[in-house]
């Protein structure tokens, strides 16, 4: 019994360990639901393969099988959901779990084309801080476990559907290549 209570503790800290930054909640104050960050400022482009190697978070224009869109500095691929209203989360509690909101760490920066413009934060209903773009809350899903991985476009999960980010900030509907 007691080999395996540590095995399975074992396992949760190896799964915990594996989730990475990104999925972390902030410690940072929250900001004004809706802000636009005035301190994004380009930097070299950063594509899917190429992880954040600073201090700070990014977004970035990845090459996905549908496309381009939206990912975080280390590749991953971030989504909108169809249900959230302009600058209004609609994703919490198992939603949140399958679907955890990008939030902020550090400095925002922008990837070769994203638009600083449309990069933003907005305020959820339980006070933590979520990166938008383009006024929709973006995500993680949570069985992409790769870089590039593309698991959750057009899914209908939790009410509504799922969609991959473009550059202009709307869904990308993309043939899959």
């Amino acid at each position: 019994m007691r080999k395996l209570l540590l095995a399975g503790g074992l396992t949760l800290g190896v799964f915990v360990t594996g989730c990475g930054a990104e999925a972390r909640q902030s410690t940072q104050t929250p900001q004004p639901t809706a802000t636009r960050n005035s301190a994004v400022s380009s930097t070299t482009p950063l594509m899917s393969t190429t992880p954040t190697t600073s201090g700070g978070m990014a977004v970035a224009l990845g090459q996905t099988r549908y496309g381009k869109a939206l990912v975080s500095g280390t590749g991953r691929v971030l989504y909108l959901f169809e249900k959230d209203k302009r600058n209004k989360s609609s994703c919490y509690g198992p939603c949140a779990k399958a679907w955890p909101p990008y939030v902020p760490d550090g400095q925002m920066r922008t990837g070769s084309g994203v638009r600083a413009e449309l990069l933003g934060t907005i305020r959820r209903d339980d006070g933590t801080t979520q990166v938008s773009y383009n006024g929709h809350p973006l995500y993680y899903y949570i069985k992409d476990r790769n870089a590039g991985d593309v698991t959750g476009q057009n899914l209908k999960d939790y009410g509504a559907d799922w969609y991959v980010v473009g550059a202009n900030g709307t869904k990308v509907l993309g043939q899959h290549r």
